[in-house]
């Protein structure tokens, strides 16, 4: 999806902008111009930011938001083990070290409320190559020689994640939420109550209640529900699933200690966006920049079907969003993120589901995972590969553009950019004062065009990179690009450069 491109004396207002009455208390209003705008600048710190909206952007001149598209790599894991079967899924992916682990639904047969459901556990040392350690801990047909850490109606979407908290205690380094809307049994016969139940851990795989009684039962939650420590807002933040009129939506809560949450609140989009089915959000902190809300929903259509060999009605793929404050959020990119393909087995309704979590594979790459084979006796994941921070970018084509920033204030000595170009395209960036004057030593002209391809780019003038001086002080850039995509800036150190 693109826009199109206002004249550079006109502010950036897309209408899919999402709420600025949200946005206003984040990032500045755009202004009839930059010398009108006396609004409070943005303190961005030496966080990055990545251009997965608008919010930094005051004006734009031939250049557009463009959604980057994710590397299709290996298939990681079948579920054909006898516990797990066609219908395994809502996966969570934890990190912990140097250790991948993947969480996800063994589900051979049953409904929903069936205590036949377990979760199970895979484990990589690379986040490529999976594993099922035989843990021993629950009996399947007479043995418990298998990778399950728990079994009952809680699994059916038992979603763990690593406690970043500070003030966690050991014992719960690792949490979960799992539970299901309809209530059923657990693996000892005993009644489970509808709701959200909490789960803590050492060490992600011996698992216990934190309560005896759900922590939260206003929901629809046969989804994968999810929750993790919001370092930006110094709380736990759950997504979980709702209906709103006939459609699946996701909501939220806050919590300050994991067993006692708010009200939830339904997501909120800008005026204009469609209502669709969201099955799962998906929903985490940004790597690096976890002032940032990114989400990955499982789009549903529950009207179509496509697959003549597949007896379920509805189709899936999967879309992206973000958030600056976790209520609302950003729906820039109406299309998809990742399309069913070539692959007929993947036109089916619950394929092209987006695993929770980010992995950091090698230096510089995120791994995000998605379901593929739903209901087909191969049912699987699949890696994508997604180079640090690369979701979207403001995108110029061969004709070039330029972009300029909203004021905001910044804590660094160098700026780095995060960007690609053709061998043809290039970069310039010129830093400006709050009322759109260009500073001396650091105009366009002043900066030799850059070309390449680098995730963390130190910015060099004529006059040299150190910017110090104007630390604390309200500027703006304005960002010349010709063939080329800047996906993410920061202002850092002279020891973040590689």
């Amino acid at each position: 999806m693109t826009f199109a491109a206002p004249t550079r004396s006109t502010p950036f207002r897309p209408a899919l902008l999402v709420c600025f009455v949200a946005l206003a208390a984040i990032i500045a209003a755009p202004s009839a111009s930059p010398a009108a705008d006396d609004a409070q600048p943005t303190d961005i710190g030496s966080r990055w930011e990545l251009f997965v909206d608008p919010a930094m952007i005051d004006q734009m001149q031939d250049v557009e938001l463009e959604l980057a598209q994710p590397k299709q790599a290996e298939i990681v894991l079948v579920t054909d083990a006898a516990w797990e079967g066609p219908t395994s899924g809502y996966y969570s992916v934890v990190q912990d070290g140097d250790i991948v682990r993947l969480y996800y639904r063994g589900y051979a047969s049953g409904s929903d409320a069936s205590e036949n459901q377990m979760t199970c556990m895979a484990e990589s040392r690379d986040g490529v190559h999976f594993t099922r350690p035989k843990l021993g801990i629950i009996e399947i047909d007479g043995s418990a020689e298998n990778n399950a850490i728990w079994k009952g109606v809680e699994s059916h979407n038992f979603a763990p994640f690593l406690d970043k908290n500070p003030d966690c205690p050991a014992d719960e380094r690792y949490k979960a939420l799992g539970g299901i809307r309809a209530g059923g049994t657990n693996w000892k016969g005993q009644k489970v109550e509808p709701g959200l139940y909490a789960f803590g851990s050492s060490d992600g795989i011996h698992w216990r209640k934190l309560s005896d009684e759900p922590v939260m039962t206003k929901g629809a939650f046969d989804s994968l529900n999810l929750a993790f420590w919001d370092a930006a807002r110094g709380r736990y933040a759950c997504y979980s699933r709702i209906f709103t009129d006939g459609v699946r939506a996701v909501q939220s809560s806050h919590s300050s200690d994991f067993r006692h949450w708010s009200e939830p609140v339904a997501n909120r989009y800008a005026e204009g966006v469609p209502m669709e089915h969201f099955y799962t959000s998906a929903t985490t902190p940004a790597p690096g920049a976890e002032h940032l809300l990114l989400a990955f929903p499982k789009r549903f259509r529950p009207d179509r079907t496509k697959n003549p060999e597949h007896s379920d009605t509805g189709v899936s793929d999967a879309v992206f969003m973000s958030s600056r404050d976790g209520v609302n959020w950003d729906r820039t990119f109406l299309e998809a993120w990742v399309r069913p393909g070539l692959d007929q087995k993947n036109w089916t309704e619950r394929s092209n589901m987006p695993a929770w979590g980010i992995a950091e594979t090698a230096p510089g790459e995120w791994s995000i995972y998605i379901s593929e084979h739903y209901r087909w006796p191969d049912n699987r994941l699949r890696r994508l590969v997604v180079p640090r921070h690369r979701l979207a970018s403001v995108h110029a084509d061969a004709e070039g553009g330029e972009f300029t920033t909203k004021p905001f204030t910044f804590d660094g000595e160098q700026l780095l950019l995060n960007y690609s170009t053709s061998a043809a395209g290039s970069v310039q960036v010129e830093v400006q004062d709050a009322d759109g004057k260009p500073i001396e030593g650091f105009e366009l002209a002043n900066m030799p065009p850059l070309f390449g391809d680098e995730l963390e780019a130190p910015i060099t003038w004529k006059t040299g990179a150190d910017l110090s001086k104007l630390k604390g002080q309200p500027v703006r850039l304005r960002i010349k690009l010709k063939d080329a995509d800047l996906y993410a800036l920061k202002f850092g150190s002279k020891d973040d450069v590689p």
